[in-house]
């Protein structure tokens, strides 16, 4: 855990935030600046900072806890399709030096831009 890192404080239960899924090694939130109606971050409780550091083993558990994630936002019917957005590192885009996933919720028209294909 890294002392000054909000996603370990969240993790550990040291600062209040409503966790809409969770599992051994990852939880899922809510984003606090949300791109759309239903947006979560996928988090690792480990401090990790990448997905370089995001160890193989770990790497199926990830994907069937995002995948999870997005189908229930689906469910709910918060969106026809989603975006998965992973930023690495402050020139990938990276705000927070703790690594995660958006899971974004997305409808026909709703006027986000995604990146190029």
């Amino acid at each position: 855990m890294e002392r000054d890192c909000i996603f370990c404080k969240i993790a550990k239960g040291e600062v209040k935030s409503e966790k809409v899924a969770e599992s051994d090694n990852f939880f899922a939130i809510r984003d606090v600046h949300p791109i759309a109606e239903g947006h979560v971050m996928v988090i690792p409780k480990k401090h990790l900072v990448t997905l370089l550091d995001i160890p193989n083993n770990l790497g199926e558990e990830l994907l069937s806890f995002t995948k999870k994630v997005a189908g229930n936002l689906l469910d709910k019917k918060l969106g026809d399709g989603f975006d998965l957005l992973m930023r690495n590192l402050e020139a990938g885009g990276q705000e927070v030096m703790h690594a995660h996933v958006h899971v974004i919720p997305r409808k026909e028209g709703d006027g986000i831009s995604s990146l190029p294909v």
